[in-house]
């Protein structure tokens, strides 16, 4: 009888072989090796974060609202993140009024979408726990992908986007015809993703830093306290001044642009840049020490 013949009788019978052993720590090997990364993937993607530096996304948002707030109103005669100015557009417009022509329509298409915005990604953030590393991605993923329609509708020149083209309809009389409501789809869908940041801000905690509202921002930085201590002394308080400073600097660095290129997608390209980061740095933000402690 020959040795191979020898072990294979040996395994029929039950037996563990060397050759058998070896496949079988082979094979446990393997299962372990698959099996732990995939757990250490999900529990990675579904831990919750450290917030205590959060707060820099969120001050990044703000230069956002001004860049897209500037371009977009220099171009469509409206507003993607400030509400309030939108409210005031249309209210005007009941009056006709408005020295936009149907400037009205545009703002109330901001507000509605906005709104629609804000349920969506706080029920989102509700369904699948806001703090988590993976809900934060998903939530700037969806975002990042609305600026980027947003900005290929205008690159594919599927609508007029020249800052020239509001300023000409404002000559002579403009009827409802002459009005090219495909303008909507942009701010609309622009609209749409701001109020992520908003309530990205709120899920954070960080609400000294709203990314989208200066009224209030400036109103708690004046009544501040201790706005007069050491910089040192009132983190919040730095949160609210750098906010304001990030949103009026993308303002102006969103009028230049606009201004020199004479459209708006090269403001809307310069977001999609920035939105890209940030939700790639959701990926590597540190994980809450509790939490981790507590699964130990």
């Amino acid at each position: 009888m020959t040795l191979d013949k020898e072990t294979g009788e040996l395994e029929a019978s039950g037996f563990q072989t060397p050759s058998s052993l070896a496949g079988l720590e082979q094979g446990q090997l393997e299962s372990k090796e698959q099996g732990p990364f995939s757990q250490r993937l999900t529990s990675w993607w579904i831990q919750k974060i450290d917030t205590q530096f959060s707060y820099v996304q969120l001050l990044a948002c703000c230069f956002i609202t001004g860049l897209l707030d500037s371009s977009v109103y220099i171009t469509y005669g409206t507003f993607v993140s400030m509400q309030t100015g939108n409210t005031i557009f249309v209210a005007t417009g009941t009056s006709n009024q408005n020295n936009r022509p149907y400037g009205w329509a545009r703002s109330l298409c901001s507000i509605g979408c906005f709104i629609v915005g804000s349920f969506f990604f706080s029920r989102l953030n509700k369904f699948l726990v806001g703090l988590r590393r993976g809900t934060l991605f998903v939530s700037f993923a969806i975002q990042l992908a609305f600026v980027i329609l947003s900005a290929a509708i205008i690159q594919g020149h599927l609508l007029d986007s020249s800052s020239a083209s509001l300023n000409s309809s404002t000559q002579g009389r403009v009827t409802a015809g002459d009005i090219d409501w495909a303008q909507l789809a942009p701010i609309g869908l622009l609209s749409f993703q701001a109020a992520g940041q908003i309530v990205a801000s709120r899920t954070l905690g960080v609400g000294e830093v709203p990314t989208v509202v200066i009224t209030s921002l400036l109103c708690d930085l004046m009544s501040d306290p201790k706005l007069g201590v050491a910089i040192n002394k009132n983190p919040k308080r730095n949160k609210r001044f750098v906010a304001f400073v990030l949103t009026l600097l993308g303002g102006i660095v969103g009028g230049w642009l606009s201004k020199g290129t004479g459209e708006v997608q090269s403001v809307l390209w310069l977001v999609v840049g920035i939105k890209f980061v940030l939700m790639g740095s959701w990926l590597i933000s540190k994980p809450d020490e509790q939490e981790t402690a507590g699964r130990a």
